[in-house]
């Protein structure tokens, strides 16, 4: 069975030093919990794909422990990016930017864009940040199958699979955070979540004062 331990200190320090081995973790995100590696090691992604039964076709986001950490994985900031950035996060807003072309294809899922979100959330992020600053999200559950709310749960989809699973209690959210491409000019929603789309279009459509 996977080693579920607490979120704390040690915790922390035993996920970071299995990320740097590239392996795969659970913790609770913002919103579910999510499965983790280092998204700047390909094998790492390439185990967790075949962990999830993920398509090959569907990205993988992001999850970063500060604003400038983003900038390792986004090619370029357009207005849509800086603003929502600025007025929503952190939060449970993942925006999607063109990637840096060092960032793993497995990653992008080929498309040349990349989901980025800062959560927030204190404690996911100081996770995040001992794990080196970045980590996947992707929800910790077999594909077609619902996401993992508690550490029990994701350890009953996964059971010795993990390297371990960080207990950050139950899910605060029951519903993914909502996903914007901001890599035109024009914001376009793909998924609805917690963050409303009325109220980011209010936001893209006020003027700076």
């Amino acid at each position: 069975m996977s080693k579920i331990f607490a979120d704390g200190e040690e915790a922390r320090q035993t996920a970071a030093a299995a990320i740097r081995r590239g392996e795969v973790i659970a913790y609770r995100t913002d919103t579910f919990y999510g499965l983790g590696v280092d998204p700047m090691n390909a094998r790492a992604i390439e185990k967790l794909r075949a962990l999830k039964s993920r398509e090959e076709t569907k990205p993988i986001l992001v999850i970063v422990s500060d604003t400038a950490e983003s900038e390792r994985f986004i090619a370029q900031r357009t207005n849509a990016f800086a603003t929502l950035a600025t007025s929503h996060w952190p939060g449970a807003l993942t925006l999607v930017a063109q990637a840096r072309e060092e960032v793993p294809t497995m990653l992008t899922a080929g498309t040349g864009t990349i989901g980025v979100r800062l959560p927030a959330d204190n404690a996911v992020r100081d996770l995040v940040r001992e794990c080196g600053g970045a980590l996947t999200a992707t929800s910790a559950n077999p594909s077609n199958h619902p996401p993992a709310r508690t550490a029990v749960e994701v350890e009953s989809y996964f059971s010795d699979k993990l390297a371990l699973i960080v207990d950050g209690g139950s899910a605060a959210s029951t519903q993914p955070s909502t996903v914007v491409d901001v890599s035109g000019e024009v914001a376009r929603l793909i998924r609805a979540g917690i963050v409303g789309w009325d109220e980011l279009q209010v936001t893209l459509n006020t003027p700076d004062e």
